[in-house]
């Protein structure tokens, strides 16, 4: 198992998310994950920088940890052959140590560039075609393609690396799973739901198993609580609504009806371990075995300790 770092670019600048990526290899995590996100989810976040940028700069602070997109959408705000010679550019200056997360994306982000948002099936129609372009792209040579919804025309990446990105596709459930092992390496999911990942090793996919896991640390529970009612409580809303709203007042809107309850039902919350290690382990019993922490709590490096001198170890064992 290998335990990654969310690195929430909505809740802070693109500078403090750099020194945090590199506390994170500090503090013994094996890689970092960060959204590709135009707007954060909620006004109070107030940031959303640009993400290959700032991976750009954490590739060149360290030197062993990976570096992950989780996830971009390749479609709409992005053509895939930007994405292709995005990520194909990390592997180069990372030294290998990047994996390319991609999904269908949110209306929040790929409206901004006036193109609308595609239905659900468009979406999905939209990232087949886009995985193809990137795999064509990656071939090297001059590539065209003529797909229902994306075109390339006499394009070639000129810097590639030998061996091209994990690509790691985001799903929810049996036709996502299906196509993350037809043209990815990899699945990214966000709940421990073990039918996705027995979907994805029915239609033999045997590449890395990725999921965020939602965890709050502080040092008193009720700080942790309150952390996430301020900065996160739109993880509460579920995946159909938090695909669909457009903006952070929307979202505000649609969450502002969640009740530490609910945060409680969703996050483990505090400074004791141990809700901690049983939210991970079922994830871990869903079959997955790249588990990223996503700590909304209010004190990232409280939690970098937190991890480093307890939970490390814990979680470890698990695998």
């Amino acid at each position: 198992m290998r335990i990654g770092y969310k690195l929430a670019a909505e809740g802070y600048g693109p500078q403090e998310i750099i020194r945090q990526a590199v506390m994170a290899e500090r503090a013994g995590f094996d890689f970092v994950e960060m959204s590709d996100h135009f707007h954060p989810w909620l006004e109070e976040q107030g940031h959303s920088s640009f993400a290959w940028s700032v991976l750009g700069a954490i590739a060149a602070k360290t030197s062993t940890l990976g570096l992950a997109t989780g996830v971009t959408c390749p479609t709409v705000r992005y053509h895939p052959a930007i994405i292709a010679q995005a990520a194909a550019t990390m592997a180069l200056v990372s030294d290998g140590r990047f994996t390319l997360g991609v999904g269908a994306g949110e209306r929040l982000n790929e409206h901004v560039v006036g193109q609308g948002f595609p239905s659900v099936r468009g979406r999905h129609e939209r990232l087949r075609e886009a995985l193809e372009i990137i795999r064509l792209l990656w071939q090297g040579g001059y590539q065209s393609y003529e797909g229902r919804h994306l075109h390339l025309e006499d394009a070639r990446l000129f810097d590639l690396p030998d061996t091209p990105p994990v690509i790691a596709v985001a799903a929810s459930g049996e036709a996502s799973a299906n196509l993350a092992a037809e043209l990815g390496d990899g699945l990214f999911a966000t709940e421990p739901d073990a039918s996705i990942v027995a979907h994805y090793r029915q239609a033999r996919g045997a590449g890395p198993r990725y999921a965020e896991v939602p965890l709050a640390w502080a040092s008193d529970e009720q700080q942790a609580v309150r952390a996430v009612m301020q900065t996160s409580r739109w993880m509460v809303t579920g995946w159909k609504v938090m695909s669909e709203l457009p903006n952070p007042v929307n979202f505000d809107a649609a969450s502002a009806h969640v009740q530490e309850q609910h945060i409680r039902q969703l996050f483990a919350v505090g400074p004791d371990p141990e809700p901690h290690v049983a939210k991970v382990r079922s994830y871990v019993e869903a079959g997955f075995d790249h588990i990223v922490l996503q700590n909304a709590g209010p004190d990232p490096d409280g939690f970098l300790d937190f991890f480093a001198g307890t939970l490390s170890a814990r979680l470890r064992a698990l695998s």
